[in-house]
């Protein structure tokens, strides 16, 4: 049954999404994109973008779009329950111990030695993302996409030099990126016209 895999493909997403929610991206990728199928690889990329943008835990937004893009709204409760119900139970728990243990050393080396992979994680869906963007696979090649490559450059540089705001510098590149497609559709659309006018029959 539909929901019971959603329930439990977002159950493993949300007990081993150590790390917050962009380590849970790798995850998403493998359980959602590659294995189940789901969604395709594109549609994962605009999944995070909008995950992102909205409020609320990637790992939710995810489930929750997910869910109702593959099984309407029961679909998007049992699968964001499912992302939800292990960090119920294991937060409440590691609070007690935390609580009770905060002071150990046991505790700091534990949480020191989550840190390199959990950077790793992000690390790796951050590659698979931008790969996905600037280097598509179209008809079984790698196709550059050079609009994308300049907008992530100047994403990047703007984030890392000028210390914009992530959530401006995001609507402006979705700003630039839908101009250029309505620029581009228009363009289409009157090469198309010229050529039938040119081939008409009544011309």
């Amino acid at each position: 049954m539909i929901y019971i895999q959603l329930f439990l493909s977002f159950l493993q997403i949300g007990l081993f999404s150590v790390g917050g929610g962009y380590a849970a991206i790798p995850l998403v990728q493998s359980l959602i994109v590659e294995r189940q199928g789901w969604i395709t690889m594109t549609e994962f990329t605009n999944l995070i973008t909008i995950a992102e943008m909205t409020p609320g835990p990637i790992a939710v937004n995810s489930a929750t779009f997910v869910g109702i893009r593959i099984a309407g709204l029961p679909g998007a409760v049992a699968a964001t329950w499912g992302c939800i119900f292990p960090s119920c139970i294991i937060v409440s728990v590691l609070a007690y111990i935390y609580r009770r243990y905060r002071g150990g050393s046991a505790m700091g080396s534990i949480l020191g030695s989550l840190r390199p992979a959990v950077v790793a994680l992000i690390a790796g869906a951050g590659l698979s993302m931008l790969l996905a963007a600037v280097l598509p696979e179209v008809n079984g090649e790698r196709m550059i996409q050079w609009g994308s490559l300049v907008l992530f450059s100047a994403a990047f540089i703007a984030l890392r030099k000028w210390k914009l705001n992530p959530i401006l510098v995001m609507w402006v590149c979705g700003g630039v990126s839908l101009a250029v497609k309505l620029i581009e559709r228009s363009e289409e659309r009157r090469v198309g016209k010229e050529c039938r006018s040119r081939w008409s029959p009544y011309h």
